[in-house]
């Protein structure tokens, strides 16, 4: 069954710049996609695939930084596969969507990508699942992390960029599935705040890749040591990401 148009809000991304359509109730992409596009280092006429692309927030961000891509989505729910074609044409974003499970690609998207980008879910499947059942399917664990990476190295090409964010319990599960076709791997913890633990991170792998491990400086989103009422407080460099859609290069060197 699809959203109805009056379980949707019409969000603003980039300082409103993107318009997205999501559900009042499920799952609703907020900065993680954001970031996600900001560490993918494509370039104009290169082609991206979004592994779980949910209503299209990840692939659109990168869309609008990086004109003259493919861009490619699959996503798991016909629902949110149905959003994200809507948000791609009224953004005037192309985007090509198909619905599907990653470990059962559809014949449409078995061809070489040059990027394969990535936002699994995070939540340990057996705890408290969400109500409302697309948002527990979004964003519990129910196919493992490194089912994710053996899906986007089967859909690179040889010297392709696989970009992922996940929470950082999941770090070593990721590494130790790049083995031994993706390597040149560079991950970049995110912490909330300076000298906070670093919850989530980013992480850039290439097929064929031989460089040696890099273990980054942590990107810090928030200033202070705690929020100031409702300001989002965000450092500069945040804020150049998540309002006005700044790459993340600098961070990854």
């Amino acid at each position: 069954m699809l959203f109805a148009d009056d379980a949707l809000s019409d969000d603003k991304f980039l300082c409103g710049r993107l318009r997205l359509l999501q559900p009042v109730k499920g799952y609703r992409a907020a900065t993680d996609p954001v970031l996600l596009a900001a560490a993918c280092p494509a370039e104009s006429g290169q082609s991206v695939l979004d592994l779980g692309c949910g209503a299209g927030a990840a692939g659109l961000c990168l869309g609008l930084r990086v004109p003259g891509l493919a861009l490619a989505g699959l996503e798991l729910q016909p629902a949110y596969a149905d959003l994200a074609r809507r948000n791609a044409d009224r953004n005037g974003i192309p985007v090509e969507v198909h619905e599907g499970d990653l470990n059962r690609i559809p014949a449409a998207l078995r061809r070489d990508f040059d990027h394969v980008i990535a936002n699994p879910p995070y939540y340990p499947a057996g705890g408290s699942p969400s109500p409302v059942a697309a948002r527990a399917r979004a964003m519990q664990v129910d196919t493992p992390l490194s089912a994710w990476v053996a899906a986007a190295t089967r859909r690179l090409r040889p010297g392709g960029w696989l970009t992922l964010i996940c929470g950082a319990d999941g770090l070593p599960g990721v590494l130790a599935a790049l083995a031994p076709k993706l390597g040149s791997c560079s991950v970049l913890p995110l912490a909330a705040r300076e000298g906070r633990p670093a919850l989530r991170i980013l992480l850039r792998a290439r097929k064929g890749g031989r460089a040696p491990f890099r273990l980054l400086s942590p990107f810090v989103i928030h200033q202070g040591a705690a929020h100031d009422g409702d300001r989002e407080s965000y450092t500069p460099a945040a804020n150049a990401v998540l309002r006005d859609g700044a790459d993340l290069s600098a961070a990854f060197g």
